[in-house]
C-alpha cells in the first residue's frame, strides 16, 4: 500500500442497538480514529475491512469499517459508498444496523453454516424479521440489493440487523445497475433490465430456501457464473425443492421467486402484504415481532462485552498504523459528507 493509499480513508461506526420509533432524528456525532481503541479485524473486503473497537469516552464496543477511497474512486464506487452513508444515517429500525457517525482521514450466516440448515419454525422467524426490514426499507424507497446470510447479524438477544448497505440505492422507480450477490440475483437484473424494489423480494425467496435447505436454490460446484445466470433465467420451475419442504413454504419462495416481476410476491396490489398475510407466516404475530417480544430461536453465545468470537479470525498485518495520517488527500472531495479529523495539506 502505498503512503497516499494509507491516508486515504474513509470510516463508518456503526453499532447493533435497536430504536423502536419509526423516524426520528438520531444526532449526528462527531468523532475521530483517536476515540476508540482498535480491538481487531471482523472481516475484509475489497475496498477495506471492519474493526471492532472500543470507544475511550463511553467504554462501549462498536463496528469501524474502513474504505480505501483511491480503490473506491479507481473502481468508480464512489456513489454506492455516499449513499450507503446518507441512508443508513436516515435509516433507523430495530432489524437494522445503526449508523452513528462518519469520518475521514488523509453473522446469521456462521449459525446457519453450523446448523446446515434451519428447521421451518427458525427459518421462518429470521425470515420474518427480514421482510420487516426490507418493507421499511422500500418504505423509505431504498432499495436494498444484497440480501444473503453473510450481511444478517445476530444482536446479543439473537434478533437480527441488517448490515452492509454497499449496494444500498434510494429508489423510487426503477434501477439497472448489475450488483448483488450471484445466487440472490433476480432474472431481470442478470438479463441486465431495468428493475425495482421487488428483487428484494425475490432475494427473501432465495434466503429462505437456503436457511430450509443448507445451499441456495440454483447451487452448482461449477464455478462458471453463467451456468448459474442460465439457471436463474429459466425461472423456479427448474428448482428441485427438497421432500422435507413445508407446502406452504415451497408455495411462498415460488411467489417470490416469481420471473415476472409484475406478479411477484411484495410487487403487486397489496405489496408487502401479500408476504405478510402468506400462510406459512399464519402464525406469526408481526406486531409482538416488530416490538421484539418474540423470543429468538437462538442465542448467540456472549463472553461479555466486546465478544466478536462468532467472526472468522484475519492477519491484521499492521494495518491500523497506517490509519490517521495527516497529508495530501487527491481524493477528499468524493465524500463531502465525511468530517476531516486529521491535517490535510
Amino acid at each position: 500500500m502505498t503512503t497516499e493509499e494509507r491516508e486515504s480513508m474513509d470510516t463508518d461506526v456503526v453499532e447493533a442497538q435497536p430504536i423502536i420509533r419509526r423516524h426520528p432524528q438520531r444526532p449526528k456525532g462527531s468523532y475521530r480514529l483517536s476515540d476508540f481503541i482498535i480491538q481487531r479485524t471482523l472481516g475484509t473486503g475489497s475496498f477495506g475491512r471492519v474493526h471492532l473497537v472500543r470507544s475511550k469516552h463511553n467504554l462501549r464496543f462498536y463496528a469501524i469499517k474502513v474504505l480505501n477511497k483511491e480503490r473506491i474512486v479507481k473502481m468508480k464506487q464512489v456513489e454506492h459508498t455516499n449513499n450507503e452513508q446518507h441512508m443508513l444515517e436516515a435509516v433507523q429500525h430495530p432489524f437494522i444496523i445503526n449508523l452513528w457517525g462518519t469520518f475521514q482521514d488523509a453473522e446469521l450466516f456462521t449459525l446457519l453454516r453450523r446448523s446446515n440448515r434451519f428447521p421451518d419454525p427458525v427459518a421462518k422467524f429470521y425470515a420474518a424479521e427480514v421482510a420487516l426490514a426490507l418493507n421499511h426499507l422500500h418504505s423509505m424507497d431504498i432499495i436494498y440489493r444484497d440480501l444473503k446470510p453473510e450481511n444478517i447479524l445476530l444482536n446479543q438477544d439473537g434478533h437480527i440487523k441488517i448490515a452492509d448497505f454497499g449496494f444500498a440505492k434510494p429508489c423510487t422507480t426503477t434501477a439497472w445497475t448489475l450488483c448483488g450477490t450471484p445466487d440472490y440475483l433476480a432474472p431481470e437484473i442478470v438479463a441486465q433490465q431495468r428493475y425495482n424494489k421487488s428483487v428484494d423480494w425475490y432475494a427473501l425467496g432465495v434466503l429462505i430456501f437456503e436457511m430450509l435447505s443448507g445451499l441456495p436454490p440454483y447451487h452448482s460446484s461449477e464455478p462458471n457464473h453463467l451456468v448459474l445466470y442460465d439457471k436463474i433465467t429459466r425461472g423456479p420451475s427448474y428448482i428441485r425443492f427438497p421432500t422435507a419442504f413445508h407446502e406452504n413454504a415451497t408455495d411462498l419462495i415460488l411467489k417470490l421467486m416469481e420471473s415476472d416481476p409484475s406478479r411477484r410476491y411484495g410487487n403487486m396490489q397489496y405489496g408487502a402484504g401479500d408476504v405478510f398475510a402468506h400462510p406459512w407466516f399464519r402464525e406469526v404475530d408481526w406486531e409482538k415481532l416488530a416490538a421484539r417480544e418474540i423470543t429468538a430461536p437462538y442465542l448467540p453465545r456472549i463472553n461479555g462485552d466486546g465478544d466478536a468470537s462468532a467472526f472468522d479470525s484475519y492477519p491484521e498485518d499492521g494495518v491500523t498504523s497506517t490509519y490517521g495520517a495527516g497529508g495530501h488527500d487527491p481524493h477528499g472531495h468524493h465524500f463531502p459528507d465525511f468530517d476531516y479529523t486529521c491535517p490535510v495539506l
